[in-house]
């Protein structure tokens, strides 16, 4: 298993506390040097840490004043890496996973391109539906590169949820992802898993989610379109 690395384990802690109400929301996040202390770690460490919780909205730093702690409840959570079970579930939705199954493949030309791995390389397919109050609302597939997460298997069935298992169990940072949303059909067999009428409309999206280390997971997503939506915040113009 790899050691977790300093800034992690910070970022961990960083969260924590905000969470925790021991650095409330408005004030100021201690400073580089009162965190390097804290810590005991360099100030490259701190800053990969603060970074981060910047990008998810846990922090702001401005330029001459100070890091401040803000409330991510009220930040757009699309411009974050989160799972469809984590968005429902904030929402206030009881999600439940059914129908689990998780092997090893080779991996398609596709799949091995994005992993910069050989055709052929063992990959792992996870594949489930989602619930949301016993009402099933998406079908996901996970490829994930086979030499990250050994032992998978043994997690099965990931009851806090797969991206939950990558941080804590492998320490997966999500440095940021790519995703394209279109929309689809529903053909036989996914209308009768999601009980939607043939040819629904389903939103279907494709991720590719990357670490410190390249790309760890490629993403499937169908979901029926009227459970389901994306919310995008857009903020001035194009250069």
């Amino acid at each position: 298993m790899k050691k977790k690395p300093a800034y992690q384990i910070v970022y961990q802690e960083l969260k924590s506390r905000i969470k925790e109400d021991i650095y409330p929301i408005g004030t100021l996040l201690p400073t580089e040097t009162e965190l390097c202390q804290i810590f005991n770690v360099s100030r490259t460490t701190i800053r990969k840490a603060v970074n981060m919780l910047v990008n998810e909205h846990y922090l702001e730093v401005k330029q001459g004043h100070g890091t401040t702690i803000l409330n991510p409840s009220t930040s757009q959570k699309l411009n974050c890496i989160t799972s469809i079970s984590e968005t429902l579930a904030t929402k206030g939705y009881h999600v439940t996973t059914k129908g689990v199954s998780l092997e090893q493949i080779a991996a398609p030309a596709k799949i091995a391109k994005i992993f910069h791995i050989k055709n052929d390389s063992p990959v792992y397919l996870l594949q489930r539906v989602q619930y949301i109050d016993d009402s099933p609302i998406a079908l996901i597939s996970n490829y994930l590169k086979f030499s990250e997460f050994p032992d998978l298997e043994s997690h099965v069935p990931f009851p806090k949820g797969l991206y939950h298992l990558l941080e804590t169990v492998y320490h997966i940072s999500f440095k940021e992802a790519d995703e394209r949303i279109t929309a689809v059909s529903a053909n036989f067999t996914e209308s009768q898993i999601l009980r939607v009428p043939l040819n629904s409309p389903l939103l279907y999206s494709e991720r590719i989610t990357y670490s410190e280390n390249g790309a760890f997971e490629f993403a499937i997503s169908k979901l029926i379109a009227e459970k389901y939506e994306y919310s995008i915040h857009l903020e001035g113009r194009a250069d």
